[in-house]
């Protein structure tokens, strides 16, 4: 059975990417999530009620014992299931101009986006080689490539993932596995719910906020075979904003 795993699946654009992939590819989807049990069980539901299957795997990404006792445990006891796509998705934001950026602040905010991208990919890529089959998404951000004022500590996580997309897209092109970025921009979802959307909707070509459908959409793609010939890209979907 072919799998795809979504950090940070409960809510927003891991949520909307989750249900996505089940609905366009059959994937049975594992919903990865760190505390918040009753909106991961949300995503589950809306997968099922879709006639899609899929099931809970609660750790935090940035813990590499967690993710080996967690995702590694799921491994061993489900061999006849294979993780074809592997979406990270999970990422925080701890905002502050950089003075003010603790030492915690800023060590949260890489571990959980780049750290926790490392050890969920480390998982799950040498099965990936040995299938010779795969495709890796990474979540980043338009922070990446602008760089945002009060986001120093977001923009280096997302900058960071860009370049190990870039990189590790080259490493296992020969196997089939493709790696790619998502670079969204002003998306509607709980991140973004305290930002004044008046005001910043003027800086976007588009004059709107998009939607996290919209991005599923877009990863949909990349995890199909339409896009077996797409690798190491940063895709932009922000409406017309670029750095």
């Amino acid at each position: 059975m072919k799998c795809a795993l979504v950090t940070g699946s409960s809510r927003g654009i891991g949520k909307a990417i989750a249900i996505q992939l089940s609905k366009d590819h059959g994937l049975h989807v594992l919903i990865n999530y760190s505390s918040n049990t009753k909106a991961a069980e949300d995503t589950l539901g809306l997968i099922k009620e879709n006639g899609g299957s899929g099931e809970l795997l609660q750790f935090n990404v940035q813990d590499s014992e967690a993710v080996k006792n967690v995702l590694g445990g799921w491994q061993e006891e489900n061999a006849d299931k294979h993780i074809e796509v592997l979406v990270n998705n999970a990422g925080v934001t701890k905002d502050n101009l950089f003075p003010w950026i603790s030492e915690a602040d800023w060590d949260q905010v890489l571990d959980v986006s780049v750290k926790g991208m490392y050890n969920c990919t480390q998982a799950v890529v040498t099965k990936m080689l040995r299938k010779r089959s795969g495709r890796i998404i990474n979540i980043a951000s338009l922070s990446g490539l602008k760089g945002v004022p009060g986001q120093t500590n977001y923009s280096a996580a997302k900058g960071a993932m860009i370049a190990s997309t870039k990189a590790l897209s080259q490493e296992i092109a020969k196997r089939k596995i493709t790696v790619n970025a998502i670079a969204p921009g002003f998306i509607n979802s709980d991140m973004t719910s305290e930002l004044d959307q008046d005001m910043l909707k003027k800086m976007v070509p588009a004059n709107r906020f998009g939607d996290a459908e919209e991005v599923a959409h877009l990863a949909s793609f990349l995890a199909s075979d339409k896009a077996s010939y797409i690798t190491g890209e940063v895709i932009n979907i922000n409406g017309g904003v670029y750095s």
